[in-house]
């Protein structure tokens, strides 16, 4: 079984099971599997409803001739079965299926069925249903507000498969997918239910559109980057970040740097604040450095916006040298405030800071409309340096000059360019979390709760990365399993309390649990990977 699950659009699925026929596997075959794999996890996790009955609504397409082999698999093995065929049958394969499971079935039986199965749309359906169609999937909403499971085959009908666009769908308990996981579940949580993505046969290896989509994060691919902790192993060793940021009033936006730090497996951790705010680090954060953040004092004559990184006098750099001469990495944006001399500093470190590079919030806010600038600013201590920036979509549209709206609509594709503009990978925060590297090479992180959508979330995420940048993971990597164990870290926390209620000191609790092996639900084949149900308040 192939660990790599990969995340596409509705095309990309259709060029996957396009190769895979071309490859000299029967489409029908591929329909046997995936009905064959939803009936057995419909029977796993269902088997105390089944009694009760199924209730099935069948399209005229493939997605229905994948309910057509759902109902035969579960009428052999004795499930009570009812099937509403919705239109005729289109496709070959789907009235071959259809034929061979109304031997087994009752066309008259009426069933107060506890599991309906909605077979009515595949991943090529687009548009807002109508006709039978709609009248279908009214029916199935009146079945699960009468208390009945729904399990969805592939997408829930209505759902756009790349977009997440649903004007009108059916509102899954259970989404079984195959082969891949589309993009619009992941942008649409709230209507698939639980996910589970199936192995159908599919092989990652050809190259046609759909495998270079990019891959799902799990804790797989965590096993994978994770470096080793020695046992002989020293604070040293651990790794040295330091985090500069933490201006009056935003003092703790540090604080949960660190604290996350602390949590992910740091060393030693130095704050670089104004000298106002390191009182309060210090006793938010007794297990870290903290001193004053260099203070570029030709400032004090000169226009800021004026000075650049060119300001420099042997004061500064015996500060930067507090930097350069003793961390593994750097974070800089945590509480760091927005102004021209916060620009200055950020550039004034850049430039003489030649080691790995964090770029969150602030840091990334003063270069508003520059992305090409903060690429220019990246490149000036070292063009080789492994550098991650970590936006959420409103500050990646400040880089750009466009709005939130049009990066959430390019969320799995829009990285890219930025990456390309700064050589630095780009970890986009939000619904899915998408981080993409330098090279082109894509994760997309469904791991996560509403919980983290408070301030500071993004803070702990900085300081999560940023150790592991510290201790030699690559940027994108970083990226990829900081977001992961952050967004799993919070699922733990809801297990047990929901989501209302819970503070960010409940998801730093659990995030020492998030780094052990096998935190995940455990997966059975053919199932290749398992999301939860998005917990609501």
């Amino acid at each position: 079984m192939s660990a790599i699950v990969r995340v596409t659009t509705a095309a990309e699925a259709a060029a996957r099971d396009a190769d895979a026929i071309g490859g000299g596997v029967p489409s029908r075959a591929l329909m046997q599997r995936a009905g064959a794999a939803a009936a057995g996890e419909i029977a796993r996790r269902l088997g105390a409803l089944l009694a009760r009955g199924v209730h099935l609504y069948a399209g005229p397409g493939n997605n229905g001739g994948d309910a057509w082999v759902v109902a035969r698999a579960l009428a052999t093995a004795g499930v009570p079965v009812r099937v509403t065929a919705v239109g005729e049958s289109r496709t070959p394969d789907c009235r071959a299926e259809r034929a061979l499971a109304a031997r087994l079935l009752d066309p008259h039986r009426e069933l107060a069925a506890a599991v309906v199965v909605d077979g009515l749309l595949g991943t090529g359906a687009h548009g807002t249903p109508h006709g039978e169609i709609a009248e279908a999937i009214h029916a199935i909403a009146r079945a699960k507000e009468m208390g009945a499971t729904v399990v969805a085959l592939d997408v829930p009908s209505g759902l756009d498969a790349s977009t997440g666009d649903a004007a009108l769908a059916v509102e899954a308990d259970l989404t079984i997918t195959f082969g891949t996981l589309k993009r619009g579940l992941l942008v649409a949580r709230h209507l698939a239910g639980r996910i589970i993505v199936v192995d159908i046969g599919l092989d990652d290896d050809a190259t046609t559109a759909g495998h270079d989509a990019p891959i799902l994060m799990s804790s797989y691919w965590l096993r994978l980057a994770l470096p080793p902790i020695p046992a002989a192993a020293h604070k040293g060793v651990r790794g040295k970040l330091a985090i500069v940021g933490g201006a009056p009033g935003m003092a703790g936006a540090a604080v949960l740097a660190a604290r996350a730090a602390a949590r992910s497996g740091i060393g030693m951790v130095r704050l670089l604040v104004p000298p106002g705010s390191l009182a309060a680090v210090q006793s938010a954060a007794p297990h870290a450095l903290a001193t004053p953040w260099p203070e570029l004092r030709r400032a004090r004559s000169t226009p800021m916006h004026a000075l650049g990184a060119d300001v420099r006098n042997a004061e500064d750099d015996d500060e930067i040298e507090g930097i350069s001469g003793w961390a593994d990495a750097v974070c800089l944006g945590p509480g760091l405030g927005r102004s021209p001399e916060t620009r200055a500093l950020v550039e004034h470190v850049l430039a003489r800071w030649e080691g790995p590079v964090l770029l969150d919030a602030d840091a990334l806010n003063v270069f508003a409309g520059e992305a090409s600038a903060l690429g220019r600013a990246l490149s000036a201590g070292s063009d080789a340096r492994p550098a991650l920036l970590t936006p959420h979509a409103p500050e990646l549209a400040r880089l750009w000059g466009g709005s939130p709206g049009e990066v959430d609509a390019r969320r799995f594709d829009v990285g890219a360019e930025l990456a390309e503009s700064t050589g630095a990978a780009v970890l986009l925060k939000g619904v899915p979390t998408v981080v993409t590297g330098v090279d082109g090479e894509r994760f997309v992180v469904a791991a996560g709760t509403p919980a983290l959508a408070a301030a500071g979330s993004g803070d702990m995420l900085s300081g999560i990365a940023a150790t592991l940048l510290a201790q030699g993971v690559p940027a994108v990597d970083a990226g990829a399993c900081a977001a992961w164990a952050h967004g799993r870290a919070a699922e733990l926390a809801c297990v047990e309390h929901g989501v209302r209620g819970i503070t960010l000191q409940d998801v730093e609790d659990r995030l020492r649990d998030a780094w052990s092996a096998g935190v995940e639900p455990d997966v059975i084949y053919p199932v290749l990977a398992e999301l939860p149900a998005v917990a609501g308040g």
